[in-house]
């Protein structure tokens, strides 16, 4: 599967996200700060990391990529055209477009997923609702592409594991061929094998296509196999931003540090660890 060429120049990143903020009003008053001034760049083939606790914010910059929610102020562009939630409306049109290029990836791809179709029957309606025509080799090169077989394209999401429900997930946002790929927590479920498979497939999968990943975990060891750049995240900010293999081994926000000091490990100190605990403080996930 390759993507159409774009026209945009070299120079023009193919993801640019500048100021993002968002704010939520909390039950009995007061607003929640969920993204404050949030801005990166990913470039074509890319793949970017965002990392935090829960209540960092994560989440909320995911879902304002592909349209879900609605920033206060800040732009989303792609290639150079504008694409911010809002901005140009909410017409079904304007959604489609966004959708066409950025796709996501969900945790729980069970939630996702409609329970009443097959796995080929969900790809084709993937494909109608983007006005392709939902040929079969179309869909079982897809259903290849990721893994899955005969017995599985036949099969409801009921009767499929875990990781073949995740794979059906990755399958369904490649139909319509987009640009970026947003994964928020996509194997935070999975056994540990199955991460390692559904990773392996991602890095298969951006090689093949070149299509951008923007990776949302809280998990910087699943960070560190499938990213270039890595965000790192506390209460709504950006705290530090870099080359992934640096931001790992050579943090320089004492936040990051206490992150990486939290990953159990070989020699693990959990005392090391317990200041992360008191440095965060306890709000809903956003």
């Amino acid at each position: 599967m390759t993507h159409a060429t774009t026209t945009a120049p070299d120079t023009v990143p193919l993801l640019a996200v500048a100021g993002l903020r968002k704010t939520y009003r909390l039950p009995g008053g007061g607003r929640l700060t969920a993204a404050d001034d949030v801005s990166f760049t990913v470039p074509r083939g890319g793949s970017l990391g965002i990392v935090g606790e829960s209540g960092s914010g994560k989440s909320t910059v995911a879902r304002t990529l592909v349209g879900l929610v609605r920033p206060d102020r800040g732009t989303v562009a792609v290639d150079g055209t504008d694409r911010t939630p809002g901005r140009r409306g909410r017409a079904r049109r304007d959604r489609l477009v966004r959708a066409r290029e950025i796709q996501m990836v969900f945790q729980d791809p069970y939630v996702s997923l409609d329970p009443r179709l097959t796995a080929r029957q969900c790809l084709r309606v993937a494909l109608r609702l983007h006005g392709h025509p939902a040929k079969d080799p179309h869909i079982e090169s897809l259903l290849d592409q990721v893994g899955l077989g005969s017995r599985e394209a036949d099969a409801r999401p009921h009767a499929l594991s875990g990781g073949q429900r995740q794979r059906l997930a990755i399958a369904r946002a490649l139909a319509v061929r987009p640009r970026i790929l947003v994964l928020d927590e996509a194997v935070a479920a999975l056994d540990v094998s199955v991460q390692a498979q559904i990773l392996q497939l991602l890095a298969e999968i951006r090689r093949d296509t070149g299509v951008a990943l923007v990776f949302v975990s809280h998990d910087l060891s699943v960070v560190q196999h499938i990213t270039d750049e890595t965000l790192v995240m506390r209460r709504g900010t950006v705290v530090e931003q870099g080359p992934t293999g640096r931001v790992l081994t050579d943090p320089e926000h004492a936040y990051t540090r206490l992150l990486l000091a939290s990953v159990p490990r070989k020699g693990w100190d959990p005392a090391a660890a317990s200041g992360a605990g008191r440095t965060a403080v306890p709000v809903p996930e956003v």
